[in-house]
């Protein structure tokens, strides 16, 4: 019979809302531990399910696993500026992505205006962008 505070690895996944598997992948990936084999079988620490949950938040961030092996390395809190300066590159990351995706925007609705009005002896503008083989074509279609 199991300790209340002790899981096999089916009842921890399902107590951090994961698959059996991604507890054996973050083990392979160093986030979790291994635990030896005490009772026939291996056990794992209620606690656990906690960290697999921190992981879980941290990468629905955006927070790559590496980063998240930062992080857990830093989890006693002591280090307070190691841990802001993982967030700050994550921040800055997601700062180049929305950049990206508002140029995407703005390109998208460019070009749906031009296909709207243009004639139909001209080709589509999002396909002739599309078709284009530099950026520069592109930006030249929505002018």
């Amino acid at each position: 019979m199991l300790d209340a505070d002790q899981y096999t690895i089916g009842q921890l996944a399902k107590a951090a809302g994961v698959g059996v598997e991604t507890i054996r992948y973050y083990q392979r990936r160093d986030l979790l531990p291994v635990p030896a084999v005490a009772t026939g079988f291996r056990t794992y620490p209620a606690n656990l399910a906690e960290r697999i949950r921190f992981i879980k938040r941290a990468q629905e961030l955006g927070f790559s696993l590496d980063e998240i092996a930062n992080l857990l390395m830093l989890e006693d809190g002591n280090d307070r500026q190691a841990i802001r300066d993982v967030a700050q590159e994550r921040l800055l990351q997601v700062q180049a992505k929305l950049l990206d995706l508002h140029r995407m925007e703005d390109m998208l609705t460019q070009l749906i205006h031009q296909c709207a009005s243009s004639t139909q002896q001209v080709q589509c503008p999002i396909i002739q962008a599309l078709a284009s083989s530099s950026p520069d074509e592109v930006k030249a279609c929505q002018h």
